[in-house]
């Protein structure tokens, strides 16, 4: 097909010319477009232009064909599928507006500076080409980029790339397999869509100290060969789709410390007994269908051992005594488990333990063992805790009688939750003394006696919660008008009087329940 045919030196461009789009304001050239086929009559019917490109191409704005790149406002560009031949032309690297970029049939080496000022390209495609040589390094300076094909091209240096991060993007597919050809360091591809099984391949870059691949599509097992990953040192690939077994070859992975399969169908039933080989200072291993009790081996981990999330599983049994041993640990989350027992009287052995996360499970007992742990710390931390939630469980008796602001564990505390389980007694006059909790829970337990008001001193309280308990007397006009205090709920409770004046934007939902209350957000009292 004649694609050229209205094309001459007679003609206006704008009003004349086939797949020439002019703005009207300006008479400037805005779009020209020849694809390779047209669809005629319901068949798509194949055409093409062949011999040079005129010069006088160029002359839109500019000349041709390096003189393309003066078209400063160009923002497609797509010359793929035609029988172009040479270089890119580095005049290219003037397209600062470019958002597409479409090349085939090329050849000679990628200019270094190409990629320096293309700050929109979204997509690059430069498959089929007979490119030699590497990829420049400014092409780390497409932050837009979402689309890269370098297909069937002859790329032989990709040596010196040792950081691949492409995380938080919209990138769809799968891994390429010739990713195991490149000497990586650091493959950081978390947070897309990506899919597909991970490449054996990865198996090959024994150079590699950091895997990331978390909260992508990735089905099927993980590779045998990450075993010969010697160098890794953290291995993220979390909240994907991955099946088990884990491979027993990870045990050669004598210098990784941070392991993360969280929320993935691995179906592990047991943690794996090699672990023990490890020397992993995190291990994630949540919603990952372990079953049973905790293994006896786990304290062989404790000299390492920081961070430990086993939650959303199906363990069950008792909190073991040895438990105690994990002495370095930092952070341990059981939560949402079916785990039942009191608390080993062995867990105040915890010493550096900070954050504790116990919650949904059928814990029973006291509270003691945990608010008064030792504090002897190490090089790790003081030992004081920052967040304690032990919430949706079965602990009873009273805490009035837990001194919390004489205890060195509870002294830094900024969240403390409570809620939801049997505790009876008043609440302890001595919470005033944590001066930088800023998160309270004590809803949906037996507590009795008055709101007190020592809870007024703790200047940092942004949410308190004390709903659904059997507390009577006033709202402490203190404790309302903190500061800081966004949310207060005292729902369901046996309150009467007076809600004092505030300036928090609370809602009648926060004090419904309580016959005995009135005033703003609920009803008048009846002397108003």
């Amino acid at each position: 097909m004649k694609r050229l045919v209205t094309w001459n030196n007679d003609t206006d461009c704008c009003t004349q010319l086939d797949g020439v789009a002019c703005d009207h304001s300006n008479g400037r050239v805005v779009s020209l477009t020849r694809p390779g086929s047209d669809f005629i009559n319901g068949t798509v019917v194949g055409s093409w232009m062949e011999g040079p490109i005129s010069p006088s191409l160029g002359n839109l704005n500019g000349s041709i064909p390096s003189e393309l790149g003066q078209l400063s406002h160009l923002t497609t560009l797509l010359l793929n599928g035609n029988q172009l031949k040479g270089p890119i032309p580095a005049s290219f690297q003037n397209l600062h507006q470019l958002n597409k970029l479409y090349l085939t049939g090329l050849s000679g080496r990628i200019p270094n500076s190409l990629f320096e000022h293309m700050p929109a390209l979204s997509e690059l495609v430069l498959s089929r080409n007979e490119i030699s040589g590497g990829i420049p390094s400014s092409i780390g300076k497409l932050v837009s980029l979402k689309k890269l094909d370098l297909r069937l091209s002859s790329l032989t240096e990709l040596i010196s790339l040792t950081d691949c991060r492409l995380s938080s993007n919209k990138l769809t597919g799968s891994i390429p397999s010739l990713i195991g050809n490149i000497p990586l360091q650091q493959l950081i591809l978390q947070d897309n869509m990506l899919t597909g099984e991970l490449p054996v391949s990865i198996g090959n870059l024994t150079d590699l100290i950091c895997l990331l691949l978390q909260n992508n599509r990735f089905t099927g097992k993980i590779p045998s060969s990450f075993g010969n990953l010697v160098n890794l040192d953290e291995a993220d690939l979390s909240r994907n789709l991955l099946s088990g077994p884990i491979p027993c070859q990870l045990a050669n992975l004598k210098s990784l410390s941070t392991l993360d399969l969280s929320y993935n169908p691995l179906s592990l039933v047991n943690i794996p007994t090699w672990f023990s080989k490890l020397k992993l200072r995190e291990l994630n291993l949540a919603g990952t269908g372990l079953v049973g009790e905790l293994p006896e081996w786990l304290p062989t981990l404790h000299v390492h051992l920081l961070f430990m999330d086993l939650s959303s599983n199906m363990l069950t049994g008792a909190l073991p005594t040895w438990i105690g041993n994990l002495s370095n640990l930092y952070s341990l989350n059981l939560s949402n488990n079916g785990l039942h027992s009191d608390i080993p009287i062995e867990f105040k052995g915890l010493s550096n333990l900070v954050e504790l996360d116990l919650h949904s499970n059928n814990f029973t007992g006291g509270l003691l063992s945990i608010f008064a742990k030792s504090t002897s710390g190490s090089y790790v931390s003081p030992g004081q805790y920052g967040a304690i939630d032990v919430s949706y469980n079965m602990f009873a008796g009273p805490i009035d009688g837990i001194h919390f602001g004489d205890l060195d564990a509870m002294s830094s505390i900024r969240s403390l939750v409570l809620s939801n389980n049997n505790i009876r007694g008043p609440v302890p006059k001595s919470l005033g003394k944590l001066g930088g909790l800023y998160y309270l829970d004590l809803g949906k337990n037996e507590l009795t006696g008055t709101v007190p008001d020592e809870l007024g001193s703790i200047t940092m309280l942004q949410s308190l919660v004390l709903s659904d308990n059997k507390l009577t007397g006033t709202i402490p006009s203190g404790v309302i008008n903190l500061k800081l205090l966004r949310v207060l709920d005292v729902a369901h409770n046996r309150l009467t009087g007076r809600i004092p004046p505030h300036s928090a934007p609370l809602p009648a939902s926060s004090f419904e329940g309580n016959p005995g209350l009135c005033g703003s957000p609920l009803s008048p009292c009846n002397t108003d």
